[in-house]
């Protein structure tokens, strides 16, 4: 057993597994009581009270997303409903929306994750937080915002879009950190330019991203642009939001809350497990949560586990690397495999590119065509074609240079794109597929 009196983010690999095994077991023995999982163990030939070591987890069955598709409403549930106090769901884009539900102590759990954290990266009760998500059904809005509240921070719960209204509050109220997608703020710093501000004006301090993937060159251009540090945050609503990894002050890579989450990276093809510093599918499972905990779950987020267990900052959590793309986002093109994120740093690496742009695929006799529709800073511009001709070809080559295809480049003026207000949707996919 663990001390109970140590602090939780600095228990060393040996506590960190000790409590990991204990909590797996209590989680095995918890899932079965849902019929969902007590006839996957059944067809698995598992049986949930022998799971004598962490390595034990392999034997279990994965879930994945349609499962829980198909286990709507209710099929995962190991608690009366009784003890439900809020339920959230996807946004069901695709399909059956997928429902994950939470008693108070689920919730109570959540929200310290979210506050240890915040805390992490240097939040005190002194900060203003800014709550820029989407609040709802989607975990990203309420997740951070009870956590903060746990901090002591005040917090503006403001949601997404209307952006004035944002710029508005960032000066009256002084705020210091915000949550935001990176796709929104790349909007915000043309919105802020636009009133003859300085995005570096504000009292800003800290931005943390949530809700798609971006690139390491996007995060630069923000930091730089708005004159704060920016932190990763990753989570996902079947494992119950906004922090399951956090990146510390500093930023190098993410830190799994293991004392909540088992982490594995797989291969997506032969599903089995990669070594650290090896791309793969993120698999979690949750090891505290009552209402509805899941097994192995499949994000088809792609990243790595750093091969060095433990961080410069002291703790021993080990530290997932950003998520690079997913393995049902990646695009093939002429047989090559692409990810937007790819395409998104080679924009962000020009100086002239604006802040908003979309991927469009096409067929031209049966052969797949991209084009990159991409807006540029109006202050670029000096009336020469000969400037565009140049800048269309230096962005060519460098999308080239990325993802080894050519694309054609479209270039436009500030503003023609509809603006990104939540998680992007930057491919157009036309090809008949």
């Amino acid at each position: 057993m663990t001390n109970p009196n140590r602090q939780i983010d600095l228990l060393d690999r040996e506590e960190i597994a000790t409590l990991q095994l204990e909590r797996l077991r209590r989680t095995v023995e918890v899932a079965a009581r849902s019929p969902h999982y007590r006839e996957a163990f059944r067809r698995a030939g598992c049986d949930p009270t022998r799971i004598r070591s962490l390595d034990d987890v392999r034997r279990l069955p994965f879930t994945t997303k349609q499962d829980l598709r198909d286990c709507y409403p209710d099929r995962m549930l190991t608690v009366g409903r009784e003890q439900l106090v809020r339920l959230h769901a996807s946004s069901g884009t695709t399909g059956q929306a997928t429902v994950i539900y939470h008693t108070r102590q689920d919730l109570d759990n959540w929200t310290s994750l979210i506050a240890r954290s915040l805390k992490m990266i240097g939040c005190t009760p002194l900060d203003t937080f800014q709550n820029m998500m989407t609040y709802g059904l989607f975990t990203g809005g309420l997740g951070l915002h009870y956590g903060a509240e746990q901090v002591g921070m005040t917090v503006i719960p403001i949601g997404g879009g209307n952006t004035h209204r944002q710029i508005q509050f960032f000066q009256d109220f002084r705020t210091t950190v915000i949550h935001i997608t990176p796709s929104y703020a790349l909007h915000l710093i043309d919105a802020i330019r636009d009133l003859g501000l300085d995005p570096a004006g504000f009292h800003l301090r800290r931005l943390i991203f949530g809700g798609e993937p971006y690139s390491e060159a996007t995060r630069t251009k923000l930091e730089e642009t708005f004159a704060l540090t920016a932190y990763n945050c990753y989570g996902l609503s079947e494992l119950n939001g906004p922090g399951v990894a956090f990146e510390c002050r500093k930023s190098e890579g993410m830190h799994v809350w293991e004392d909540s989450f088992l982490v594995e990276v797989i291969d997506p093809e032969s599903l089995e497990p990669v070594s650290p510093g090896e791309l793969g599918e993120v698999v979690l499972t949750n090891l505290n949560r009552e209402a509805m905990p899941l097994i192995r779950y499949r994000t088809r987020d792609l990243a790595f586990l750093h091969e060095d267990t433990t961080c410069p900052c002291g703790r021993s959590f080990r530290r997932l690397s950003r998520i690079t793309g997913r393995t049902d986002d990646m695009l093939i093109i002429r047989g090559v495999n692409v990810f937007p994120s790819q395409i998104e740093h080679a924009l962000m690496e020009i100086p002239e590119v604006g802040n908003n742009f979309e991927i469009v695929l096409d067929q031209e006799e049966n052969l797949d065509r991209i084009t990159i529709r991409v807006e540029i800073r109006g202050e670029t511009f000096h009336g020469d074609i000969r400037e565009l001709r140049q800048l269309r070809q230096r962005l060519g080559h460098a999308i080239k240079e990325e993802i080894l295809v050519t694309a054609g480049i479209e270039l436009l003026e500030p503003g023609t794109l509809p603006p990104v207000i939540g998680k992007a949707k930057r491919v157009i996919d036309n090809r008949r597929i």
